[in-house]
C-alpha cells in the first residue's frame, strides 16, 4: 500500500492532502508505513473486515477551490466504508492506497485512531480562522467501525471546546450514542445534522445500501434529533434513475421525511464518477441488467445525469415538500452555513437548477 503517497502541505493549519489539494507542492507524507496497524476482528459485525490504524499528521483537509461544495474544510477519520453503497462516489480514493475500489473499498478500512488529539491541535493553531467544519462528506463517521473506535465524541469535544462550527452527514444510527455531546455543542456553536435517505423502498435498499441501517431507523434518527431540539434535514440522496424516481416513490419518500419532522428536504441525483460508476455498473448487470443500456444513455456525457433530469426531480420533490409543510431548502441550509452577503444575493430560488453535492 502506498501510504507515503498521501501529503500534506508543511505549515499549513489544516492541510489539503485527501481532498484534492491547492495545486502546491507538497513535502510530508500523511502518516508513515511504520504507523500503521492491521487488526482483523473475529466477532459477526466485523467479520471479513480488515482495519488499517494510522496515526495520522493532519486531520482538517481543504476542499479544492473548484469543488461546488458549501464549505471549505472536512475532516474524515475513516476511509473505505461498510456501509458497502454501490453508487458510493469515494471508491476512488481507495485507488490512491492501491487499494481495491470494489469490496476492497468496503472491507479494508483505514482508522486514524489519534484524529481527536490531532484536530484538537490543529484547532489551537494561531493560523486556523475557525471555519465551518463539515463531516460525512467522504464516507461515513458514524459507519460500524465506529462502535469500536469511538473517534466522534473527541471529535465533537474538540470542536464544542473551541466553538467551531460543524455539520455532520450520515446513514448511521450511531449518532444518537453522541446525543447529549451534540446537545451541548449547540448551546455554543452552529451544529447542523443531516441524515441520507434517498428513497423507502425496502427492497431496493437491501441490495444498494446492504451496509446501512434500514430507512426507516434513519428516519427515526431525524426524529429522534427533532424531540431533542437538534433540527435535522434530510439529503433524499441518491435518487436512482428508474429505480426510485418514479413519482409515487418520491412521494412517499417525502411523506416518510416529513413525518419523521426534518427541518429540509434536499434531492440529489445519483451520479456516477471514475471508480464508482465500473462498480454501479456491474452491479446493475447483475439486479437490472434491462437498465444498463438506458443508463449509458443518461449517463453518455459524464459523471452526472443530464441538466433537464435533475431540474425535474428537484421540482417533483420540492412540491412534494411544499404539499407536506416542509420548508424551503438552498445550498448549505442542513449544514447551518451562514452564506455571505454576496453568496446569498446570488443564490438561485428552490426550483433551479439543484447543486450536486458530495454524497456517502
Amino acid at each position: 500500500m502506498r501510504w507515503e503517497n498521501l501529503t500534506v502541505e508543511s505549515g499549513e493549519p489544516g492541510e489539503s492532502g485527501e481532498s484534492g489539494g491547492h495545486g502546491r507542492a507538497a513535502d510530508a507524507a500523511l502518516f508513515g508505513a511504520d504507523a500503521v496497524v492491521t487488526r482483523t476482528f473475529d466477532t459477526p459485525e466485523f467479520r471479513g473486515i480488515t482495519f488499517h490504524e494510522v496515526r495520522a499528521r493532519s486531520i482538517l483537509n481543504r476542499v479544492p477551490g473548484a469543488s461546488r461544495m458549501p464549505f471549505e474544510w472536512t475532516v474524515n477519520p475513516y476511509r473505505g466504508c461498510t456501509h458497502a453503497c454501490v453508487y458510493c462516489f469515494a471508491r476512488k480514493t481507495h485507488s490512491y492506497l492501491d487499494l481495491d475500489t470494489g469490496l476492497g473499498f468496503d472491507t479494508q478500512i483505514v482508522v486514524k485512531v489519534n484524529a481527536p488529539e490531532v484536530l484538537r491541535r490543529q484547532l489551537a493553531s494561531r493560523r486556523w480562522q475557525g471555519d465551518h467544519v463539515a463531516m460525512g462528506t467522504n464516507v461515513d463517521c458514524y459507519q460500524r467501525a465506529e462502535g469500536r473506535y469511538r473517534l466522534m465524541p473527541g471529535i465533537i469535544t474538540a470542536l464544542t471546546e473551541h466553538a467551531n462550527p460543524f455539520s455532520i452527514l450520515t446513514k448511521g444510527t450511531l449518532i444518537l450514542r453522541d446525543l447529549e455531546l451534540l446537545t451541548r455543542a449547540a448551546q455554543v456553536t452552529d451544529v447542523g445534522i443531516s441524515v441520507s435517505v434517498g428513497f423507502t423502498d425496502t427492497e431496493l435498499w437491501r441490495t444498494v445500501e446492504p451496509g446501512t441501517p434500514a430507512p426507516e431507523r434513519r428516519l427515526d434518527v431525524v426524529r429522534t434529533l427533532g424531540e431533542h431540539g437538534i433540527g435535522c434535514g434530510v439529503l433524499m440522496a441518491p435518487v436512482i434513475p428508474f429505480l426510485s424516481d418514479h413519482p409515487a416513490q418520491l412521494r412517499d419518500a417525502v411523506r416518510a421525511i416529513a413525518a419523521a419532522g426534518a427541518t429540509s428536504v434536499t434531492p440529489l441525483v445519483l451520479h456516477l464518477r471514475p471508480g464508482a460508476r465500473e462498480w454501479f455498473m456491474a452491479w446493475l448487470g447483475r439486479h437490472h441488467p434491462h437498465l444498463v443500456r438506458r443508463y449509458e444513455r443518461l449517463y453518455a456525457e459524464g459523471a452526472y445525469a443530464p441538466k433537464w433530469y435533475q431540474r425535474r426531480i428537484t421540482r417533483q420533490v420540492h412540491e412534494l415538500a411544499q404539499e407536506y409543510g416542509i420548508g424551503p431548502t438552498r445550498a448549505g441550509t442542513a449544514r447551518r452555513i451562514r452564506p455571505t452577503e454576496a453568496s446569498a444575493a446570488a443564490e438561485p430560488p428552490a426550483t433551479s437548477e439543484p447543486t450536486q453535492l458530495t454524497l456517502i
